[in-house]
């Protein structure tokens, strides 16, 4: 699971600069990439969504120390 979780922690990391990168310059790089792929950036959105949803699990893991 932890893999799983770092997967998808680094798939919200990039879809949370991309989000940066409208609000701060209105530039969405995953636009530029994909061009009139309307469907495709629906695909990638709801991808970096998931994840994130996912990402939540992290929030009630138990960080004690293993020494």
């Amino acid at each position: 699971m932890a893999t799983l979780q770092k997967i998808t922690l680094v798939i919200t990391i990039i879809g949370a600069l991309t989000w940066g990168l409208i609000g701060i310059f209105d530039f969405n790089l995953v636009e530029t990439i994909f061009k009139n792929m309307t469907a495709l950036h629906r695909v990638i959105y709801s991808i970096v969504g998931i994840c994130g949803l996912i990402n939540i699990g992290i929030l009630f893991m138990n960080f004690e120390d293993k020494d």
